[in-house]
C-alpha cells in the first residue's frame, strides 16, 4: 500500500516522527492528542507498507510528544487559550467552543480554565459577534428584520446560544444586549 499520491511512506524512526511533528507544529497550533492523532496516521500508513510493531511505533510517538512538551513546543493550556479567544471572537458559543476543543483532545479542566479568561458571561459578546458576522437581527436591512426574526433566532440556537441570549441579540439594537 502506498501513501498519498502514490508515494511510498517513510519508515518509522524516532527522527522521522520528531521531524514530522515539528513540521506539523510549524504550520498549525495543536493539542497533544491532536498531534498524536496526526502522527499515528503516519505510523499506520508506514506500518501498512513496511510492516512492524504498532506498540513500538506508539512508544516512539509518545516519546516525541513528551520531548516536544518538555521543549515547550506543545502546551495544551496555551493551545486552549488561543483557540478559545479566536472562537469567541468569531462568535462561538461556550458550548461550541467546548465541543471543538473536546474534539481536539483538550481536557475539560483545561478548557474551563481558558474559558474563565473570557469573563463572567462570554456568550453575550460571542452571540453579538456571531449575529454581526452572519448579518442577523439588528445587522439585517431594517425592512427584512421582522420577516427573518424566527430564522435568526433559530440560527443562534443552532450555534449553541441560549434562548435568552438569542432573543436579546436579535431584538436588540446591535450594541451589548441588555439581559435584565
Amino acid at each position: 500500500m502506498t501513501g498519498r499520491a502514490g508515494r511510498i511512506p517513510p519508515q518509522i524512526t524516532a527522527s522521522y516522527i520528531e521531524n514530522a511533528a515539528m513540521h506539523y507544529l510549524e504550520r498549525f497550533a495543536s493539542s497533544r492528542a491532536n498531534l498524536r492523532r496526526v502522527l499515528m496516521g503516519k505510523v499506520r500508513r508506514s506500518l501498512a507498507h513496511w510492516g512492524g510493531e504498532m506498540a513500538e511505533a506508539e512508544a516512539i510517538v509518545d516519546a516525541a510528544i513528551i520531548r516536544l512538551m518538555g521543549l515547550g513546543y506543545l502546551d495544551d493550556a496555551a493551545y486552549a487559550d488561543l483557540k478559545v479567544r479566536g472562537l469567541a471572537r468569531r462568535g462561538g458559543s461556550v458550548r461550541a467552543i467546548r465541543a471543538t476543543l473536546s474534539a481536539k483532545g483538550v481536557e475539560s479542566e483545561t478548557v474551563a480554565a481558558a474559558l474563565t479568561e473570557l469573563g463572567p458571561d462570554p456568550d453575550r459578546a460571542a452571540a453579538l459577534a456571531f449575529a454581526r458576522r452572519r448579518r442577523l437581527g439588528p445587522f439585517r436591512q431594517p425592512e427584512a428584520r421582522a420577516d427573518h426574526r424566527n430564522r435568526d433566532l433559530a440560527s443562534l440556537g443552532r450555534a449553541g446560544f441560549s434562548w435568552e441570549i438569542a432573543r436579546a441579540v436579535i431584538d436588540g439594537d446591535g450594541t451589548e444586549p441588555d439581559f435584565n
